[in-house]
Order: structure tokens, then C-alpha cells, then sequence
């Protein structure tokens, strides 16, 4: 069964279509790592069957919380996937925004030998327009150099390079068969050290990233990113937006005064010409909803063994969790085996009917 982790802040909708397109494009079970104290957007979590939400509060990082949101979300992951090695319903984990979907093929992807242990998903991101006037259909997919001098040329984009043509990320996004070792990074499978490992690449393994798709969208993500937290990492292509708004939303201008120079900035450095672009045929159409894929159902007690593990790791350190100096695959080992006791192992296993941190 295919899961994702994430590490979320955002309003109740635009959650409701992160979950509802996800499930419909064949994922089976979301683990969600609330980021914020939300009880409207907790409690449609808590009440969703194929939803785990976890509230990441004081109690969740035991007075530890790191500063920086890309260390939260690599620790999240990793919990996640180290907590469902030990759940064999749980064949592939998969890490994702907000304002991602996975697009995978399920019957290729359960007849991939054992030793692919890591796969890639390659990104398809949302064309960027002033509104939508329904749901997000058209996507830019990565492009040949030719393809990105022809757009260069016609004045489409600032480069002939991918991180001009793509405003969001262009490494992808990763999955792994659950493991304590190796570990899930933003982008990559990597080892304690961070050294990147290798992942198994095809045309049916990729993401649909709804990057910035309108002015409204561009408005709230990047208010977001820069009230996330210092030190946000962002690709170098993306530095002089975050210096442009960090600069307009130092003035102290009200949201109505703010709108109009947030919109330019949009138009300046985000705006896609969807027109130019599909009339040159580099567009795809992609509706998560229409792909009639359904969730599958948790088999026996495992969704309970699932919560109560969490249950458990709320009570451990979580810098263990991540890749680099701090991280310990013993520690990591021992916290999950004493979470999830092995079926049939005597315990404490079942007996947490609610996360302690739940309301």
C-alpha cells in the first residue's frame, strides 16, 4: 500500500483537494504532520478513514521544535518511514507538500524487484496563471535544451535552463520502500551523511506540483514561506522574489495596500503564458479526479498499530530522526521496535485507543 508524509500548514480546502486528489491518484493512506494549531482543519483530519494527523506541538517535539521548516519536515518523514518499516501493509512511503500529488503507476510499481529500494518521482508543475476558472488542468512538463533556447528566444523565459522555465523545485520528489536506513531528505534518498543515493526513474513515476498556480496562490504560499521560520532554503533562482517580497512586506502596508504590489511582483517574476506555451504543444492535462483510482482499506489492526506507534514516538527526541550529525539509526531502531512491538509480541500495543496529543 503506497502512503505519503508531509509536513502541513494551510487552510481546511485547500487541504480537503491535497487529500481528495491524492486518494484519487492512488494513494491509500496520507500521514499528516500538522504544523500549526488548527482545530477546524485537525479535526476534518482526525475524522478522515484514510488520514492519520498528527499535531505537532510541544508535546510532539518535547521542547526540541527546530527553528527551520525544512528540518521539520525531513524529521516528520523520517518517522514516518522508520515507524512504518515495522507495519507490513506499508509497501512504499512517499514525502510531498501540501501543493503536491503523487502520479504513480501501482502495478508497476508493486512488480519492481526487491533491490529498487528508492524511486523518483519527476516533476510536472502547474502552469501559472492570473485565475483558473475551475479546477487545475495544464502542467509544464521538464523540457529538452533545445526547447528552453526556442522559449529564451521568444522572450518566454528570463534563461535556456530549467530553474527559469519551473518556478518550484525541478529535483522531484522521492519514495521508499519503509526502512530505518537509508533516509527520506526534500528531494533525495540519502544516507546517514547525507550522500545521495540512487533511485529508480521512469516515465510513470511522477508528481503534479501545484506551484503558484494563480496570483492568490503565489499571494499565500510565499506570505507562508516567509513566516515559516528563519533560514528557509530556497533555490537560488527563487532569492530575489523572497528579497523583493520580505522588502514589500517590511513596509507595513495593509493587506488591501500590500494586494496590488503583490500582484506585480506575481506578474513580474511568476505568470506563465499559458497561451504561447499550449500553442506550442509543451503543455499536458492532467485531473487527478478523473483517474478513478480508489484507497485501499488498512488490512486487520493496522491503522490502530500505525496510531499507537505515534502515540509512543510522541515521547521520544526526534533530531535521531535526521540525516546528518544527529543521526542515529540504533537510537532510530530501538524507538521504533519498542513503538510498534512485531505481531504477535506481547505489550502495550492497542491499548492507546486516541493520540495523547488529539483533542
Amino acid at each position: 500500500m503506497l502512503v505519503t508524509a508531509s509536513t502541513v500548514k494551510d487552510t481546511l480546502p485547500r487541504l480537503e483537494r491535497f487529500v481528495a486528489r491524492n486518494l484519487a491518484g492512488g494513494v491509500d493512506h496520507l500521514l499528516v504532520f500538522l504544523d500549526a494549531d488548527d482545530p477546524e482543519v485537525q479535526g476534518w483530519l482526525d475524522a478522515h478513514p484514510h488520514v492519520t494527523c498528527v499535531r505537532t506541538d510541544a508535546t510532539w517535539w518535547r521542547g526540541d521544535r527546530p527553528a527551520m521548516l525544512n528540518v521539520r519536515q525531513r524529521i516528520n518523514a523520517n518517522v514516518a518511514k522508520a515507524l512504518l518499516s515495522r507495519l507490513p501493509w506499508a509497501t512504499w512511503v512517499f514525502h510531498v507538500d501540501a501543493d503536491e500529488v503523487v502520479q504513480v503507476d501501482r502495478d508497476r510499481l508493486a512488480a519492481l524487484p526487491d533491490e529498487v529500494c528508492a524511486v523518483r518521482l519527476s516533476t510536472l508543475e502547474a502552469v501559472s496563471r492570473p485565475r483558473w476558472d475551475g479546477e487545475v488542468t495544464h502542467f509544464k512538463r521538464q523540457l529538452p535544451h533545445d526547447d528552453l533556447v526556442l522559449l529564451h528566444t521568444l522572450g518566454l523565459v528570463d534563461r535556456p535552463q530549467p530553474g527559469a522555465y519551473f518556478h518550484g523545485h525541478t529535483d522531484g520528489k522521492v519514495g521508499m520502500r519503509p526502512a530505518v536506513e537509508p533516509w527520506l531528505a526534500l528531494h533525495q534518498v540519502v544516507d546517514a551523511a547525507r550522500e545521495r543515493q540512487e533511485t529508480f526513474e521512469a516515465d510513470w513515476l511522477r508528481v503534479l506540483h501545484y506551484e503558484s498556480v494563480d496570483g492568490e496562490e503565489f499571494v499565500r504560499k510565499w506570505t507562508a514561506i516567509l513566516e515559516a521560520g528563519p533560514q528557509v532554503s530556497l533555490r537560488p533562482g527563487r532569492e530575489p522574489t523572497a528579497v523583493a517580497l520580505r522588502a514589500l512586506l517590511a513596509k507595513g502596508l495593509s493587506a488591501e495596500q500590500a494586494r496590488p504590489w503583490l500582484m506585480r511582483i506575481f506578474e513580474r517574476t511568476t505568470q506563465d503564458d499559458f497561451e504561447a506555451l499550449r500553442d506550442l504543444g509543451l503543455l499536458e492535462e492532467h485531473d487527478p479526479m478523473t483517474w478513478g483510482l480508489a484507497p485501499r482499506e488498512v488490512p486487520g489492526d493496522g491503522l490502530a498499530r500505525l496510531r499507537d506507534g505515534l502515540a509512543a514516538l510522541a515521547e521520544a527526541p526526534k533530531r535521531v530522526f535526521e540525516p546528518g550529525p544527529g543521526a542515529d539509526a540504533d537510537a532510530v531502531r530501538a524507538a521504533v521496535e519498542a513503538a510498534v512491538p512485531a505481531a504477535g509480541d506481547t505489550g502495550d500495543a492497542g491499548s492507546r485507543s486516541r493520540l495523547p496529543w488529539r483533542r
